[in-house]
């Protein structure tokens, strides 16, 4: 699984076997989503671009580095994708943010698309697109797809969990998009859930069904 990176710090791995706990209750599942996503943001940035700048501090000016947030672009793919752009937006306050509507056809499992909105000068931007679940890959495929159309200056991919099918559709289809991800889990199912999983990310970060 080249260019997947796994982020396997204690207090990630931690926060996600509690989210995994059936008995986790919505509150419970938003908060540690949020808490989560904040901590998978500094590697996520890790190789943002850095310039410097003047500053003066109590005793004296001096260069220091800093990282222009207003050229990252965090896209999240609606609806649970909004935790994960929360817990971001958090570390990375200055960052653009762009949406995409996408739902799964309970048929084919297929991505529809219903809305698409992104900051302007899309070329000048790194874009970090943000979906819990990378399962059956398609949601993910069709979001990229249409964010090239657009020629950002990168994209990565970052989720809590994917498992070895949704891993392989995604690189197969863009193989240049790295994928940041907490687990990688065993199968999808039938109906295209991850097992062991966390059930719908969607419907217990905000108590539906």
């Amino acid at each position: 699984m080249s260019n997947v990176h796994l982020i396997d710090h204690p207090l990630v791995q931690h926060k996600l076997t509690l989210m995994r706990k059936k008995e986790a209750s919505t509150n419970s599942f938003r908060r540690l989503l949020n808490e989560l996503a904040m901590l998978m943001a500094y590697e996520v940035t890790r190789d943002m671009a850095m310039q410097e700048v003047e500053v003066e501090t109590p005793l004296e000016k001096m260069t220091a580095k800093v990282i222009d947030g207003k050229k990252l672009v965090f896209v999240s793919i609606l609806r649970a994708g909004t935790g994960i752009l929360d817990g971001m937006l958090s570390v990375v306050p200055g960052a653009r943010v762009g949406h995409i509507g996408l739902y799964r056809d309970p048929k084919t499992l297929t991505a529809v698309e219903y809305y698409f909105k992104m900051p302007q000068e899309m070329h000048e931007r790194d874009v970090v697109v943000v979906d819990p679940m990378l399962a059956t890959g398609n949601s993910a495929i069709a979001a990229v797809e249409r964010l090239k159309e657009l020629r950002p200056k990168s994209i990565k991919f970052v989720c809590l969990l994917t498992c070895p099918e949704g891993v392989k559709a995604l690189q197969t289809a863009h193989p240049d998009v790295p994928i940041y991800t907490a687990a990688i889990d065993r199968q999808l199912n039938e109906h295209g859930y991850i097992l062991p999983g966390l059930g719908d990310a969607g419907d217990r970060m905000f108590g539906t069904k």
